[in-house]
């Protein structure tokens, strides 16, 4: 598993936004700066087959048009299956026609699948099993924490969201639950350390890492927690 991503939608402390790869094939968001994230890691873009989005903002989704594209001039021909919140589709054509005008409507050789997210509804894709639970983010379409389990291991992703309990539940017994740490007092829509602080010891994953930090996040005292950066690499390991 390798963090391609870790910042937030401003490129705080130079990282490129959110892009976490599962493996080779399976893309946790994919924001709008992970084809260059991905290639930095020596990543294909055109072997993932899977790419789960937590919410339809731009550092979370808004790299699908490059990705696709870039599949579509480098003569991809395996399908591409995008699991995202309500309105993914319509989101996506939108966002694809508003930088590449027709782009949207062009036969390839390759299909895009979009399925759409139900609160704590368990899909099975490519060997995946993977649950959304609602959480408490603004995005013009709900928001989600997203559970992904494979063979190897069971990976929770927080998205952003204020805190709630559903993350309890989503990291549950999880091997890694990366957690959006992004600010250090409450803030609306994002959650912050010391509440974090608050619920760490309810939280039962095997190990939970920092992601998506605001620059004074970035800038304070972290040794208390362990905090992704672009380029972290975890090993498999068994159930």
């Amino acid at each position: 598993m390798t963090v391609a991503g870790s910042g937030d939608a401003f490129g705080s402390g130079g990282r490129f936004q959110t892009c976490i790869a599962i493996g080779t094939q399976t893309l946790v968001d994919c924001g709008a700066t992970s084809l260059t994230a991905l290639r930095q890691q020596s990543l294909d873009p055109n072997e993932i087959r899977t790419i789960v989005i937590t919410h339809l903002h731009g550092d979370h989704f808004g790299g699908l048009p490059f990705l696709i594209l870039d599949g579509q001039f480098r003569r991809r021909t395996e399908d591409l299956t995008i699991v995202g919140p309500p309105g993914t589709q319509a989101r996506l054509t939108t966002a694809m026609e508003t930088l590449y005008p027709g782009s949207s409507q062009v036969r390839r050789r390759f299909a895009v699948h979009i399925h759409e997210h139900a609160d704590r509804r368990t899909r099975q894709i490519e060997g995946l099993r993977i649950t959304p639970y609602e959480v408490r983010h603004a995005s013009g379409a709900p928001a989600y924490a997203v559970r992904v389990q494979t063979p190897e291991r069971t990976v929770t992703y927080s998205g952003d969201t204020e805190w709630t309990d559903a993350l309890l539940d989503a990291a549950d017994g999880a091997d890694l639950f990366l957690c959006e740490g992004y600010s250090l007092t409450p803030i609306r829509w994002h959650l912050d350390l010391d509440t974090l602080a608050k619920h760490r010891n309810a939280l039962t994953c095997r190990e939970l890492i920092l992601t998506h930090l605001s620059p004074t996040a970035l800038q304070a005292d972290l040794s208390d927690w362990r905090v992704a950066y672009d380029g972290l690499r975890l090993p498999r390991q068994a159930r």
